[in-house]
């Protein structure tokens, strides 16, 4: 664990004190090397299932493909970021990269957490960079609103979280998740209880989102800058999830009712989000509503509780997670050309760009899960799962997959397809950063599919 967390803490001397021609190549080479080196986590040789380096920080077979990806993701936000941030003063510059480095030390620190109260305080730790971050770096004046409702609509989540823990804590003697699962189970039977269950998951159903809750994000992902919406998209998001993975393993006797009003919203959501992706002209908030509706069905995967669910929802957040954020960063290369996330005004793109519509092209085939993809994995083992469990689910989840292709191909045609307007015909060429940039997001994605074990071993 160490071995990935000491050198990321000390990437905050190089930020400030590397000179400021060498700032980005500095940075960037050195968060590469955390991601290389994050890189070994993956070869497993515990037996036990946690390997740690002491009692506070582990890693086991479900928290290690999230820390890869989180550790993967900040060369590729420096990399974005570069064009944008560039023209400001050093010292901002520096500032920019020091919050994204806090960023991944916080998370790094959550999801290698083994006492819940210590994943709880960098649960909201995170909060603290990404709403600078999109409130200083924002584009739109709306983005002190986006703010307010990322940091009211979690923060509101999760407090109830917090009193649920003290009195976990009370209950058991302890909060550490080496020992919480063998503890005694919980007689959990009056109404104090129930509300108490729904406490432990509220916070992470907020975060997720789940459709009714979701209201935040949209906003926050079209007001941040590329790098805020990219951590969003790909790791944040996925806080919400493994806290419920988490948790749900001590809930049990009571999720067996409690959870079906959850499953029920999940998979209306995965409709609802995609409809409303079907009527959108704003690109990022299209991008952002497809979040939404693939993490509904991550939420029913890991309500339904089943090692096929667990699996699934695993495998599609990884992928949602690389592939997401590709789609974050092309979506940010067509602003910075044309300066508007309007579908309409920034059409036929793929006749200045060819080589960026092949990218748009295989990022929208990987969004809607085309075979072999880990994303069409995970999402046909949650479908199977939901199916077994009422196999009246498969209206609903068959018609989301529908909506789903339905709306890629919508992007994809609106964006790329069609005349091209005569006022975006003298458009800057594309940099190799930006393809170096995408490759990387679809490289791993590729490479999963011929080892997904890499994602989903943890369950058998």
């Amino acid at each position: 664990m160490l071995k990935v967390l000491i050198p990321t803490i000390m990437l905050f001397p190089t930020i400030w004190l590397v000179s400021p021609k060498w700032l980005w190549t500095a940075t960037i080479t050195h968060s590469l090397s955390i991601a290389l080196i994050s890189l070994t986590w993956l070869k497993w040789t515990s037996e036990t299932g946690w390997a740690a380096s002491n009692t506070y920080l582990a890693t086991d077979p479900l928290s290690t493909p999230l820390l890869v990806l989180t550790c993967w993701l900040l060369p590729l936000m420096i990399l974005a970021s570069q064009n944008h941030i560039n023209p400001e003063p050093v010292s901002r510059q520096r500032l920019y990269i020091t919050l994204l480095a806090s960023l991944q030390t916080f998370l790094i620190m959550a999801f290698g957490a083994t006492e819940i109260i210590m994943f709880y305080i960098m649960f909201e730790a995170t909060l603290i960079p990404t709403l600078i971050i999109i409130t200083r770096w924002g584009n739109q004046t709306e983005r002190l609103n986006a703010g307010i409702y990322f940091l009211f609509y979690t923060l509101a989540g999760s407090l109830p979280l917090l009193v649920a823990l003290l009195l976990l804590q009370q209950s058991t003697g302890t909060l550490s998740m080496l020992v919480i699962q063998y503890s005694q189970p919980l007689l959990l039977d009056t109404w104090g209880h129930k509300i108490w269950w729904a406490g432990c998951l509220i916070a992470f159903l907020v975060k997720m989102p789940l459709y009714g809750v979701h209201l935040w994000l949209p906003k926050a992902h079209v007001e941040a800058p590329v790098a805020g919406s990219m951590v969003l998209a790909a790791v944040l998001l996925k806080l919400g999830g493994y806290g419920m993975m988490r948790m749900m393993i001590m809930l049990d006797p009571l999720s067996k009712e409690l959870v079906y009003p959850f499953i029920i919203l999940a998979l209306w959501g995965i409709i609802m989000t995609g409809s409303i992706c079907l009527r959108q002209t704003d690109l990022k908030s299209l991008i952002a509503y497809s979040s939404v509706s693939h993490m509904g069905l991550v939420a029913g995967g890991i309500l339904i509780q089943t090692p096929w669910g667990f699996s699934g929802a695993i495998i599609l957040m990884i992928a949602h997670g690389l592939v997401s954020s590709m789609l974050f960063c092309l979506a940010n290369t067509a602003y910075e050309r044309t300066h508007s996330r309007t579908m309409v005004l920034a059409r036929g793109l793929q006749m200045i760009f060819p080589l960026t519509a092949v990218w748009w092209f295989i990022a929208n085939l990987a969004n809607l899960a085309l075979p072999p993809l880990p994303n069409l994995m995970g999402e046909l083992m949650i479908i199977t799962t939901l199916f077994n469990w009422s196999p009246w689910t498969i209206a609903l989840t068959g018609a989301g997959t529908l909506i789903t292709a339905g709306y890629s191909l919508y992007m994809f045609l609106m964006s790329q397809r069609g005349p091209t307007p005569s006022h975006i015909m003298k458009l800057p060429p594309f940099h190799t950063r930006e393809h170096l940039l995408m490759a990387l997001h679809l490289i791993p994605v590729i490479l999963l599919v011929a080892k997904p074990e890499l994602m989903w071993g943890w369950c058998y």
